[in-house]
């Protein structure tokens, strides 16, 4: 299953991570160092939640990230199945 939410659409983004060495210079050092540079993934925080749809009077099973829970306690469920199937989307 793919790491994509399916009411925002986030997915994985890349990135670096950083491996630093020093002393900060307003702590009087001379300076922090990059000493090595990894590549990383910051991934989208996904849950499988299992809502329940009134309208139709079932429950449907979503994989959205905690930033998407936010948007459907704010515009409610029905708006945002309504908009997920304008677009082609099976719920």
């Amino acid at each position: 299953m793919s790491k994509r939410c399916q009411v925002t659409g986030k997915v994985p983004v890349r990135g670096n991570s950083y491996a630093i060495r020093g002393i900060a210079k307003k702590k009087k050092g001379i300076g922090l160092k990059v000493t090595g540079i990894k590549k990383r993934r910051f991934l989208p925080n996904l849950k499988k939640k299992r809502l329940w749809l009134a309208d139709e009077n079932r429950f449907i099973t979503l994989r959205v990230s905690t930033n998407a829970l936010r948007t459907i306690d704010k515009r409610g469920l029905p708006a945002i199945v309504r908009n997920m199937r304008s677009k082609g989307k099976r719920v």
